[in-house]
């Protein structure tokens, strides 16, 4: 059943984005009294169309597992790479996205495109949360840099190509029951030493992903699915 996000709600109806109506009814092709799944401050309900308004039929039980914060710290990239990363890691469940300027990111945003970028990233954001049947849209940060990462509280790692003792299986054993983590991902070429020393005197820990090098895309993809695994019932 498809699902949509709510920006509000009047009486028994629920008011969706135009682009939604516009998926409803182009997109879809649904008929009057075909239903859908509505979610409302995280809860979620089944909906029925009326003249293309959506109506509240029932509250849902919601049936989610325990799974801990997970904030991405990724590099500005290609808009595919970028595309992509924010697509597949809504799918696999991160809370929070927090695009970084990087030494070695060749992707530079001036303050006059940020914001259009965040829309256009928070919509591809929505969209894989329905598609995912997720109760919940990560959060878009605005481009942060390294230095406001201090005093940051949870497990705070760096995927390095450095580090060699400390691999990603003996860290999350060693965290497994942890609420929240922040995970820094470099850009093509990895993080220069000057930026991991920085990230390690603010508490990161280094850790290897193993022996093969993966492109940046791949990394967040490869870390959740760990993760998911590790944290299933």
């Amino acid at each position: 059943m498809q699902r949509y996000f709510c920006k509000g709600k009047k009486g028994n109806e629920f008011i969706l984005e135009k682009s939604d109506y516009f998926h409803i009814e182009k997109v879809m092709r649904m008929k009057e009294k075909d239903q859908i799944e509505v979610v409302y401050n995280k809860d979620v309900y089944l909906c029925e169309l009326n003249n293309f308004h959506v109506f509240q039929l029932e509250k849902l039980d919601k049936k989610e597992q325990i799974e801990p914060e997970i904030s991405l710290i990724i590099p500005l990239l290609k808009e595919q790479k970028m595309d992509y990363i924010l697509q597949k890691a809504t799918e696999l469940g991160v809370t929070r996205i927090i695009p970084t300027v990087m030494e070695r990111s060749i992707i530079k945003v001036t303050e006059e495109k940020e914001e259009k970028k965040l829309i256009r990233w928070t919509k591809i954001c929505k969209e894989a949360s329905e598609q995912s049947m997720r109760t919940q849209i990560p959060i878009i940060t605005k481009i942060h840099h390294f230095q406001d990462f201090q005093n940051l509280e949870g497990v705070k790692f760096i995927c390095s190509t450095r580090e060699k003792e400390n691999n990603i299986k003996k860290l999350l054993t060693k965290h497994k029951n942890c609420d929240k983590m922040y995970i820094v991902v470099g850009p093509e070429g990895g993080l220069s030493e000057k930026e991991e020393a920085n990230l390690v005197k603010m508490g990161f820990v280094p850790v290897s992903l193993g022996t093969r090098i993966l492109r940046v895309e791949t990394v967040p993809l490869f870390l959740l699915s760990i993760i998911n695994y590790q944290n299933m019932e």
